[in-house]
Order: C-alpha cells, then structure tokens, then sequence
C-alpha cells in the first residue's frame, strides 16, 4: 500500500479504532504475526498481544481521543502521525488530561495490513502532564 489518498483512508478508519474502546478493533489493522513498539520498547507480538496493548491504552484513558494529523509516505515507510487527548481516570490515575503527539512508522504485509510498526512520543512531556 503506497497510494497517499488510500493510506490517508486507512489512517483514519486506524485513529477511529483507537476512540472505538474496542482494542480488537485496532489489532485487525495489524497482520497476524505483526508488532507493534512504543519508544523503542519491548515489542507487542501478534494480534492478541496488540489488543492487549490497545486495551492498556484504553483503560487508562477511557475518553481517549485519536485524531490523525497527517500521513506521509517515503523511502522510510509510512509516518502516520497522530495526537491522543484524553484524562488519565483508569486505575491508579491521576484525573489529569493529556494531549500528547507522535507518530507511528509503519510497513505494511501483502495484504495491506500493519506489519512492523514502531511508535514514538515525547515520554517525558507525557510524564509531565501526567504529574501537573
């Protein structure tokens, strides 16, 4: 998949996934083998591991917001890059709201599902409004 207009089309049905509060719905973007990283972290494996990270997500952020910023598609991959919103009320936390941005690099499978893709977000911001 590298038409910019499909890639948009698929960025944004992904955004609407991560809002959905169904963490299955953001794993069937995923291939079934694929992985999914945040910051250079320990790798999510398989379908079932990503919704499991979706789901974390989710829980932590039940009003979470995904809205797609822009796409670009380069020698790289594909940059999807995004900005969440929402307030940390899940378990353990700290009723503050978040609005944080990043991107995801993305390859994608055959089939024209996510087969690597490596996200990354300024941690320490994040932590920061976390704290107040």
């Amino acid at each position: 998949m590298n038409n910019l207009a499909e890639l948009t089309m698929f960025a944004n049905r992904y955004a609407k996934a991560w809002c959905s509060q169904n963490p299955d719905s953001v794993a069937a973007f995923f291939a079934e083998h694929s992985s999914f990283s945040i910051n250079n972290g320990s790798p999510a494996v398989g379908r079932a591991a990503i919704a499991r990270e979706a789901q974390a997500f989710m829980t932590t952020f039940p009003d979470m917001v995904v809205t797609m910023d822009k796409v670009v598609h380069d020698e790289e991959g594909t940059k999807f890059h995004w900005t969440l919103t929402g307030t940390n009320t899940g378990p353990g936390g700290t009723g503050r709201r978040v609005r944080i941005s990043g991107y995801e690099l993305w390859k994608f499978d055959p089939d024209g599902l996510i087969a690597e893709s490596k996200g990354h977000f300024d941690n320490t911001e994040y932590e920061r409004q976390l704290r107040g």
